[in-house]
Parts: C-alpha cells; structure tokens; sequence
C-alpha cells in the first residue's frame, strides 16, 4: 500500500485523537525523542534510508557532489516558485501518529518476550525471528494479534481500525529491528494473525475498508504466481528524465508530471523494468463455507490477493483462514491484473463502480500439518492436549471401541459402519516404489441399504468432521464437476483449470450420495481418480496430470428400492464391476423389523429431538477426536513377518471360497489384498502402534468378510406346511409329521436348484402342444434322477427331496412361476 499521502493532518486523525487521549505518555516520549533528534531520528535519518529516502532529505541518488546539490536546490527552489506538484513517492505530510506507532511496534519487537529460547535471544521471540530472515532468506515477520494486544491494548484497537495507514510504518519498524537483530537489510513484511473473531465473507461491507480483518472460506481457485509491479521508476519520453519510485495503487499508476521544471510532460512514460520494484503476486478466490449459507441463497465468493511468502500456502479445497484488510478497487478486472498496461487516456468516463477484494497478510490452511512428523505435531499441541492424547492411546483395544462409539454418536447403531468410518478417516500408508509408482493409502467406503438407514447422515458427519471433505450428490453432479474442467478466464481470457470435487478433496475424503443414480459415463470418469488417484486432462491445448488423492464415501440406494435378499449385490446395486471392485468396504444396511431394536432406535431419536446434545455422551469429544485422527495419521506402521503370513493365507482362502461359489456377487482379486493391507494398517493406527500385529489382520479380513461375503451368503428361509414336511420325511418313514416352521436353504443350493427346475420346465413347454404343465411329483423326481450320482446316502436323498419342494414352492407363491 502507498504511504498515507492523502490523509488529513494527524492533529484530526481519528488514530491521532485516539493515541492522544488513551497514551500520552508513550506519544509525548516519542515527541520528546523527535525534538531531541536522539538514537531514532538518527537512526531514521541516516541509517534507515529507503528508496524515497528519510523524513528529513529527498530520496538519495548515490554520492553528491557540489555541484549536484547547488543544482538540486536550485531546481527545488523553481518548483516552489512555479507551484509544481512535489516528486512522487513524498510525503506531502507528516504523520506524527503513525510515527509513533512505529516507535511503539519497533519497541514491542524488540522486547516482547514469550517462551524461553536456548539462543543469544532468550524468550524474546519477534528479535530470533529477525535474525532468522538471513539464513531463513526469508522477508516476512509473523506477528500474534494477541501479544500486541498484551503489549499495548491502545496500539493494538489502532492497528485493527487503521491497519492500511499503518502497515507501511509497521514495515519500517520491523526493517529497523531487522537491522538490529543482525538479519541483514532490506524490506520486512508484517504478517499479523492470531484475531479474535473471524468475518463471515457476507459481513464484509465497505465501513470495514482499511481495518484488520479476518476472514475464512474454501479455497475454489488459485491463479498461477505472477510478478506484481509494487514501485516503479520512470523515465520521461521528453527530456529522459527518471522520476520514482512510484507506488501503485492496484493498479498502473504513472507520475503526475515530470520532475524536470523544464519539461513538464505528464502523459508519455516508459517503465524502466530493472530499477522497479517486483513481488510475487497470486489471486486466490474463497467460496464462504456451506454452513455459512442463509436458506435459499447462493454462496458468495471474494477475491484474496496474497503477497511475498504468502503464495502458494493454500491448495483449492482448503478450509483456508486470511488476516488482512478489505481494499475498493475499480471494477473491471483491471484493478487485480498485475500485467502493465497503460491507460487509454485522462479524458475517459470515470466509473463509480467498485468492487471488494481481500488483501490479506497472513494465510494459513486448516488441517495443513496433516503431513507433519509424529514429533513435530506433538511440539505443536499444548501439555493438556498432550496428556489427554497419551491417555487415549493408553486405552489399547478399549480406545478402539471408545473411537467408535464417538464417531456420529446421534446415529443409533451401526457399529460396523462405524468401524469402517474410522478406518477411512484413519487410512493406510501411502507408498511410493523404485520407479516412481504410487500406492495408495486411502480407503473407498460404499454404503448400500435400504431408505432411512441414515447412510446421508454418515456422509454429512464426515464432510463436517473432517478439516478436508467435500459433499457432493451424485444424480447432481457431471463427470466434469467431479474431475476437473477446463475454462476461461473471465479477466486475462487465458484457459484455466477448474478444480472439481475429487480436486478438491485432495488429501480428504468426498462424500458422494447416490452415487447409484450417476450416469455410466460420469462413473467411468472417476475409475482414474479412485485407483491411481490422478486426474488426466487433454482439453483446449491443456495436457495434464492433476492429483486426486483422496477416499471416496459413496451411499447407495438398491435398485428396486429396498433390498431384495434373493439378489446378489451386483444386481442390487447399479455399478459396474470396475467400479464395485475399487471399494474397499461394502457395508449394506438392512432395515429389518425386530421389536428390541425397534424400540431402542425410536427411544434414542427421541432422546435427541427432546434433550439435543444432552442425550448422547461419546467418550471421547469431536476435538479430542480430530486431534487423535491428525495424531495416528502420522503412524507409519509397518508389516511383521507373521502378520505378512497370515495376510496372504487369508486372501487364499477368499479367493478359493470365491472360486467354489459359482455364482459370486464380488470378485476377489489383488485389490481386495491391498485393501486388508491398507485395512491393517488403518487398525495399527488405531491403537497406536507402529508394528501391524496378527490381531489387526484378522480383524481387517474380518471386515472384508462381513463387508462383502455377509449378505451374498443369507439363506433363503422357506416356511414349510404340514404336507410338506410328511413328503420331505416319507423317504425316512417318518411315523408323524413335523409342524409348519421355516427351512433355510443356502444360497448357491437354492440358485443351482431353482435354474435346474426352470430349464425343465422351458424344455417340457417348448416339447408339448398343450398347456397342462408338469406335476409337482414328476418335477420332484426327475430332479433326484438328476442329482442321484451326487447324493451319498437315504439322508442326503431326503434333504434334497425336500429343498426340491421348498425351491417350487417358493417360485409358484413368491415368485409367481
């Protein structure tokens, strides 16, 4: 921002009263110092010189001789004479109250002390990091709100209602102390963070331009890094003489007139590139959060402009939060272009209208230390966050269920679900071979069942819990909008990538609700992004790979509704066979009616309507829950000789039990044995361990068995009468018949019998010219003729007999034959 110029006199400043009345005392000793000229004015005068030069003297062109200085005041004197504008980049006033904040910031870098250090600095914290910048090659100083506010509460309500006024003297005060420390020279940028209260991204409204402000969103776009023209020198097209630094005022700013008395050109510039002034410059647009959204409107964006060291700090998808100040610009895009550009002319049509960016001086992303060290997440917690985290993991297997009994505590329920969840959030270890090859670590959930199973509240609960998650449905979405597309760029008309929703996921999770009414094509789409979690674009010239590393929790509807236990899940569920064998865990949720679980799941959603939080007590906090999620996330667990044995023990034996089924509903393949891996791994996590153990193998091949085997392998349940029964048993000359109950017959006999008895009947229709169909007893007994070389003895003929029976039963009563 451009040095405080066009402000009034400070005598009527609203920051000179407010210094005035609240600190007399510090403002009169930083007056006294100035009239003194003592070790600040020599310091300001001399040896702080910047490139518009100090209080006293004109910006320093290098040694002068006598003769330059006779000519200088000659020139100055003509100026004076004539009534020309003064030289760009001058104050025309001096602010006294911005003077003497600076003296009360440079005191408070120097002497504010916080934890103790074991370096020639001690607890003062701003002078290390000072002195840190020239090994650091670093320029930028961060500062907490909070210890200003502990400092000088007078001089911090002045920085937050006068932050754009202040920030070049904070720049110089921080410069100074920067020279002091030891750091070496040269420009300091303060980056405040740590303000009490966050702004929504619809409160912010003009009467907050200037002020400090904080403000959080996610983070949709991010533009390329761009140098940004910050002060710029001059030469005139006339006469060739150099006029600056000029400051721009977000945009490109030219000097008013020429500084040669003589010339007076104030139209025809050249930029004079290698003596200007550049930094790095990137725009970052922020969608306020979904929560954050009033009923029936859209989501407001804004605009973040960030600077220096602060680039590329956010990624799209970020929960971001941004310290700065709200700043007008003209409408039109041309005010957040940093590319040169002159302007038309000064006889063009002004526009009234503005509009509001962000310029912020601190960004930080939510959930950002995910991939810090196992130490270095732990230095960062408090000692009460350290103690309550050592007793979690303390619990062993106990903590295992408390983790999964405070996860979605408003759902009653579902425990296996839940364990599922967990381990999702938890995740594997991601690996990376010899050549370059990816292994992912993330988790694919998919939760089928019937409606009012509470599958979307699993996938809201997620997309709240977790810093990175998104939300999307999929009947509502394309396969560009989950991916990623190509557009144009509204302002500099170049082809942008636009982030889509497994983008922005990008180490998170992205919950997709019916998923099963997606188009086959946008499914297709997403097979890349699930497996080798990347994104391949080749659209308007743009051919790249983009990262998608990121679990998928989808929810699922049955094909006809609710869940028919006859079917397989392949034919309950309307997904491919690609996509079906990328999920790690299946989990299909049942509502079936029992008296008992009836009457507990209706008390407790009573409970919750009647006392809201009251009615569940999770052991363990959604905080303490992130915390321990961040903590295990950094676990690398790695595989013991026996546990290894018993993983590929357990895949042989899935894999021969999927082979003698004939008919399976889920393919096992290799994927299924990177899922237990990654299932394993997700256990060791945890419980906090750092070797896999056999007990975390047989509880993943556990899952995996009641995730996909569980409801493949549901009997068919069969009610069998009086005469039924008395034919079943004839074969064993039963002396009295047994009474009416219900036969289970499993699900590959009762497939293989009733395709048996189908073929038949399709034969002895197609062969016969009446309609008189075939007998129940003659059905009966060619089918024993059938199977007679695969019954043993009298007791496997009599079985047989009777699930013969049951099978036609239940296809003339059930199914209608």
């Amino acid at each position: 921002m451009a040095p405080s110029s066009e402000l009034p006199p400070p005598a009527t400043s609203s920051l000179g009263l407010r210094m005035r009345s609240g600190a007399m005392d510090s403002e009169t000793s930083v007056r006294r110092r100035i009239a003194e000229g003592d070790t600040w004015s020599a310091d300001a005068g001399t040896q702080a010189q910047s490139d518009l030069g100090t209080r006293d003297e004109p910006r320093a062109r290098g040694v002068q001789t006598t003769s330059e200085e006779v000519q200088e005041d000659r020139t100055r004197r003509l100026r004076d004479r004539l009534g020309l504008v003064p030289r760009e980049g001058q104050s025309k006033v001096r602010d006294e109250a911005a003077e003497a904040f600076m003296v009360i910031f440079e005191t408070f870098l120097q002497r504010f002390e916080g934890d103790q250090g074991s370096d020639e600095w001690g607890a003062r914290v701003y002078m290390r990091q000072l002195a840190q910048l020239r090994s650091d090659e670093g320029a930028t100083v961060y500062v907490d709100f909070g210890h200003v506010m502990a400092h000088d509460e007078r001089a911090a309500q002045a920085l937050v209602e006068n932050y754009l006024r202040l920030e070049p003297y904070m720049a110089r005060a921080a410069a100074r102390a920067r020279t002091k420390a030891g750091g070496g020279s040269g420009d300091v940028t303060v980056s405040v963070h740590g303000l009490p209260a966050q702004q929504r991204i619809r409160e912010l409204r003009s009467d907050r331009i200037g002020q400090l402000s904080g403000v959080s969103g996610t983070v949709t776009r991010t533009s390329e890094v761009r140098p940004e023209l910050v002060s710029g020198v001059f030469r005139c097209a006339e006469c060739a003489a150099e006029v600056g630094p000029v400051e721009q005022q977000f945009q490109y700013t030219e000097p008013g007139v020429c500084d040669n008395p003589v010339c007076q050109n104030r139209t025809v510039w050249t930029l004079v590139v290698e003596r200007s002034k550049f930094a790095d410059w990137q725009r970052i647009r922020v969608q306020e959060s979904a929560s954050e959204i009033p009923a029936g409107s859209m989501p407001r964006t804004l605009d973040v402009i960030v600077r220096g060291d602060l680039v590329e700090r956010v990624k799209p998808g970020d929960r971001a939060q941004f310290t700065g100040s709200l700043v007008a610009i003209p409408d039109g895009g041309a005010g957040l272009a940093p590319a040169v550009a002159a302007q038309t002319g000064r006889g063009d049509a002004r526009e009234l209208a503005f509009r509001l960016a962000f310029v912020a001086c601190h960004a930080s992303a939510a959930g950002s230390d995910d991939e810090l060290g196992r130490d270095a997440m732990l230095a960062k917690m408090t000692r009460a966050e350290r103690e309550e985290l050592a007793a979690m993991g303390a619990g062993g297997a106990r903590t295992y269920a408390q983790l999964v009994a405070s996860l979605a505590p408003t759902v009653f329920g579902h425990e296996e679900v839940k364990r599922g969840l967990l381990l999702q959030m938890l995740g594997g270890v991601h690996k990376r071979t010899r050549e370059g090859m990816r292994l992912r670590g993330d988790i694919n959930v998919c939760v089928v069942g019937d409606p009012g199973t509470a599958k979307s509240q699993f996938l809201k609960y997620v997309a709240g819990f977790l810093p990175r998650a998104v939300f999307t449905s999929g009947k509502a979405s394309s396969a560009a909008g989950l991916t990623a597309s190509v557009v144009k760029d509204d302002e500099t008309g170049e082809f942008t990538i636009e982030a889509g929703a497994l983008m922005l996921a990008d180490h998170g999770v992205c919950c997709i609700d019916e998923f099963d009414k997606m188009d086959i094509v946008d499914q297709v789409a997403i097979h890349e992004a699930m497996e080798q979690q990347t994104i391949s674009i080749a659209k308007a010239g743009i051919h790249a790979t983009l990262n998608a590393r990121c679990s998928i929790l989808a929810a699922a509807n049955p094909v006809g509704g609710r869940y028919d236990r006859r079917l397989t899940l392949r034919q309950n569920v309307a997904m491919s066979a690609p996509i079906m064998s990328r999920f790690d865990l299946f989990f299909v949720v049942l509502d079936d009616a029992s008296e008992t679980s009836d009457y507990n799941t209706a008390r407790h959603i009573v409970s919750v309507h009647q006392l809201r939080d009251a009615a569940v007590t999770p052991p363990f906090g959604p905080a303490a829950l992130r915390r321990f999620v961040r903590f295990a996330r950094a676990i690398q667990p790695t595989l013991r000789e026996d546990s290894a044995r018993l993983l590929w023990q357990s895949y042989r034996n899935l894999r021969q039990d999927d082979a003698g089924t004939g008919r399976s509903a889920y393919r096992i393949t290799v994927r299924q044995l990177e899922s237990l891996i990654r299932l394993s791994e997700a256990l060791a996590r945890a419980h906090c361990a750092d070797i896999i153990t056999p007990d975390h193998v047989r509880e993943a091949v556990r899952l995996l068995r009641r995730s996909i085997v569980h409801v493949e392998m549901d009997d068919i349940e069969v009610q069998a009468d009086a005469e039924d029964a008395m034919d079943a048993t004839s074969a064993l000359e039963a002396d009295e018949p047994e009474p009416t109950r219900a036969i289970n017959i499993k699900r590959d006999d009762f497939e293989r019998i009733r395709a048996m008895l189908a073929m038949h009947l399709h034969e002895a229709s197609t062969r016969s010219e009446d309609d008189e169909g075939v007998r129940r007893e003659d059905l009966v007994e060619w089918y024993l003729s059938q199977r007679e070389d695969a019954l043993a003895d009298e007791e496997a003929f009599a079985r047989e007999d009777q699930h013969a029976r049951m099978v036609i039963k239940y296809m003339s009563t059930v199914e209608g034959c």
